[in-house]
């Protein structure tokens, strides 16, 4: 891990969701995201989790392709 913190979130109905989390707990955030959608006494939907989940993987696609580009030098 490399020590980088990402954010999402999603500002409904005068309600904000903020989600902070790295790397190696993303797993734990999707678990989240669906554990809210399927609370009935919040204003979270399962179509809030899925866009916010979509938000999650593509960070986490966009760092394993960073990770994989070889080392280039400054001109």
């Amino acid at each position: 891990m490399d020590g980088s913190v990402n954010v999402i979130a999603l500002v409904k109905d005068g309600e904000r969701y903020v989600f902070l989390y790295d790397e190696e707990s993303a797993p734990q955030l999707l678990q989240t995201l669906g554990h809210y959608a399927a609370d009935p006494e919040m204003n979270f939907t399962w179509y809030d989790a899925a866009v916010l989940s979509q938000k999650v993987r593509r960070l986490q696609a966009s760092s394993a392709s960073r990770e994989d580009e070889p080392f280039r030098r400054s001109a």
